[in-house]
């Protein structure tokens, strides 16, 4: 998991090929002004969901995984609490990969919290187990899949 300014995203570039991409897009876009839906940045490699979610207590949120996409999350319109866990120390609850839909999920309880800023990014590797919109209200947000 890394957690930094949308800022400092040239620092991680490197990292995948549809890393570049994906910024491109964060870059050249007024992110706070992009309607809801998705964006095709190179097909099924790289595309971004732009989306509005009603946030959740603590308790209600599940740690999920994926295998086949790296996922940059980015809050735009409020603070958005992330749980976090090892993938591999995640052993209750399904565990049980979709391979359609590219999750699976887990019972167990984060291990750590994160408070992740509007215009911050957050992103999640297929080791991170993460729990999503935790909070109060409603939260756009920009979730950028960039495949491995």
């Amino acid at each position: 998991m890394i957690i930094d300014s949308i800022l400092g995203l040239e620092r991680y570039r490197r990292m995948n090929e549809g890393f570049e991409k994906a910024f491109k897009f964060l870059r050249s876009n007024d992110i706070t002004k992009l309607e809801i839906g998705r964006y095709d940045i190179d097909g099924d490699n790289v595309y971004a969901m732009v989306s509005e979610n009603n946030l959740k207590n603590i308790e209600d949120a599940k740690l999920e995984v994926h295998d086949s996409y790296i996922d940059i999350q980015v809050p735009v319109s409020a603070n958005e609490t992330f749980g976090w866990k090892d993938r591999t120390l995640c052993n209750t609850g399904e565990g049980k990969y979709d391979d359609e839909n590219d999750i699976a999920f887990f019972d167990d309880e984060p291990e750590v919290f994160c408070v992740v800023n509007p215009l911050q990014i957050v992103i999640f590797f297929p080791n991170d187990a993460h729990a999503p919109l935790i909070g109060n209200g409603k939260l756009k947000k920009i979730v950028i899949k960039v495949k491995i």
